[in-house]
């Protein structure tokens, strides 16, 4: 009988990643024309008109996405000891620990400031909610690609080695990293902002297939 790794389930886990990030963004997003989540390009009135009226979508944001960082920092811990249950010993397997950790860490952090922006009286000081938002933007934003992009190489390098992911799962990974860690240079080229959700959206997916096809079980070694 083969052996199988005590862990949770890896695709239901993203599932409920994915599930409670974009619930968070289901109150700040609006394609109707309704007032929504300001971007960075945007004024500093847009953004602190934004945080004085809609305090409370933005709670509601906050609090949901920080419950998403939950699951996609076990989700991160139960991958890398799937692999190395799998035989994995190289330095992927590190590499994609500290990358989702990361990830899960800036995410909750910038939640928890974007907490702090929607509590009653910080938005009536704009240049502490300019400062704050620049920061959580920062943080939630190439703080979340670039780490996430680790993340995505550290399991597709050594999963391509054993053979333990299907082929466009790992080609589809390894293209998710590399505009993941390109996406740093939108800290100093504005124009490449499109790079964070490029990475985010599209990295759901990749978690959620990667979770459900990574094998659970392995055969008997013969001693």
């Amino acid at each position: 009988m083969p052996a199988r790794h005590p862990s949770p389930h890896l695709g239901l886990v993203a599932v409920i990643h994915t599930v409670l990030f974009n619930a968070g963004l289901y109150f700040v997003i609006s394609f109707t024309g309704a007032p929504h989540y300001p971007g960075p390009w945007e004024s500093s009135e847009t953004i602190a008109s934004y945080f004085q009226n809609h305090s409370r979508e933005a709670l509601l944001c906050a609090f949901l996405q920080f419950g998403a960082a939950i699951p996609l920092g076990i989700y991160s811990a139960s991958i890398v000891s799937r692999l190395e249950f799998l035989g994995v010993r190289a330095a992927g397997a590190t590499i994609a620990l500290f990358g989702g950790f990361m990830t899960a860490i800036n995410m909750a952090a910038a939640a928890l400031i974007l907490w702090v922006m929607a509590y009653p009286g910080i938005a009536q000081n704009e240049a502490a909610l300019g400062a704050l938002y620049y920061l959580t933007f920062a943080i939630g934003g190439v703080g979340f690609s670039v780490p996430i992009g680790l993340l995505m190489a550290g399991v597709c390098v050594p999963a391509a080695f054993m053979k333990l992911l299907p082929r466009w799962l790992i080609i589809f990974g390894f293209a998710l990293a590399v505009i993941g860690e390109l996406s740093a240079l939108s800290l100093v080229l504005p124009k490449t902002l499109l790079l964070i959700p490029l990475t985010r959206f599209p990295g759901f997916v990749w978690l959620i297939g990667a979770g459900f096809a990574l094998p659970r079980s392995k055969p008997n070694e013969v001693l």
